[in-house]
């Protein structure tokens, strides 16, 4: 089992590679939309540094949406999806490890370079760490249950829009817990709950989501 899920994570590795325009797509939108906001409302440091926390979760939530409708669809369309289903491996194990690559992609290199966007719109250290702890709990989230309404779209005409329909109202709670951790840091409250509740969301869509994904696969290869 470990032999496969090596090779599918190299594979889809590979491929990102050779796509590389697909996958810089989403950093590019996540760094021009949190610069924006600067030009927008204004230089006021002080200012920037109160919507700072909201600015950057919602543009990460945003940013991490953008390939998730490809999450399964060349697969779909190449009959890879059919070989996995029919591997001696669990589909669920087999569609965690395409998480984890969608993930390595897209929700990492948020991450590394939230700092830098931070520092732009005037936060501090200690909020700069947060932000950096509560988007590491907080993407994978958005990864797993992303892969969830990804599968039930699949093969669907408009199916972009209808992705976002689904699974917008699940982001909510990790938007909400992860921007007001951040905020907590900023003013200098108790952060704890809102890390002890993205860390139990985390492990609850780890559980979930690749067991619900694979069900929605399977139906739409049916």
């Amino acid at each position: 089992m470990f032999a496969v899920i090596r090779s599918l994570l190299w594979r889809e590795m590979t491929l990102a590679i050779r796509r590389r325009a697909e996958v810089l797509t989403t950093l590019f939108f996540f760094v021009i939309v949190v610069s924006l906001f600067p030009l927008g409302v204004g230089p006021e440091i002080d200012t920037l540094r109160e919507i700072a926390p909201g600015v950057l979760w919602v543009a990460a939530l945003l940013a991490s949406m953008l390939s998730l409708n490809r999450l399964f669809a060349d697969d779909y369309m190449d009959g890879t999806l059919e070989q996995m289903l029919l591997a001696s491996q669990p589909l669920s194990i087999l569609v965690l490890t395409k998480i984890l690559s969608h993930w390595l992609l897209t929700g990492l290199p948020l991450v590394l370079i939230s700092p830098v966007l931070g520092m732009q719109l005037g936060l501090d250290m200690e909020s700069l760490l947060i932000m950096v702890v509560t988007l590491l709990l907080g993407t994978p989230v958005l990864s797993l249950i992303g892969a969830v309404g990804a599968g039930l779209t699949l093969g669907v005409r408009g199916g972009g829009v209808l992705l976002a329909l689904l699974i917008l109202p699940l982001y909510v709670p990790v938007l909400i817990f992860g921007s007001g951790a951040v905020e907590a840091a900023r003013t200098g409250m108790e952060i704890q709950a809102h890390l002890s509740l993205l860390g139990i969301f985390l492990v609850l869509a780890l559980v979930l989501a690749p067991i619900g994904a694979a069900k929605a696969l399977k139906i739409a290869l049916d």
